[in-house]
């Protein structure tokens, strides 16, 4: 082993023992280089109320719900939401693998109303 190699291992060991003793010169003897805390490029930290896009959109969409509430404000049964209301263009989308139904309230209402308006049956 280099004399230079050995002197870097025995730095860093008596570094790590002064670091376990929680010396404040243990950063110095461990050889780390000063580096800044703060972030490069820091995106805003939304408020705790929320930002106004994200309550915007709430508004818009609602809140969201599962299959059984939209079977339960249609009046029908989870079968039929998927094998005949999904089809005819239920608004609804996928989370992740799983493949589960995520559907926002207002979206629901808004095409129970466009249903109604063209005349058909949704059941």
């Amino acid at each position: 082993m280099s004399d230079r190699r050995a002197g870097a291992t025995r730095a860093h060991t008596e570094g790590l023992k002064y670091a376990r003793r929680g010396d404040a010169n243990a950063a110095d003897l461990l050889d780390f280089s000063p580096v800044s805390l703060g972030q490069r490029n820091p995106q805003h930290c939304p408020s705790p109320e929320g930002s106004v896009a994200e309550s915007s959109a709430t508004e818009a969409l609602g809140r969201p719900l599962a299959i059984q509430e939209v079977a339960f404000i249609l009046g029908c049964s989870i079968w039929t939401v998927r094998q005949r209301l999904l089809p005819l263009g239920l608004p609804h989308f996928r989370i992740g693998r799983s493949g589960k139904l995520m559907f926002f309230e207002n979206q629901v209402v808004r095409w129970i109303l466009q249903q109604q308006r063209k005349g058909g049956d949704i059941r």
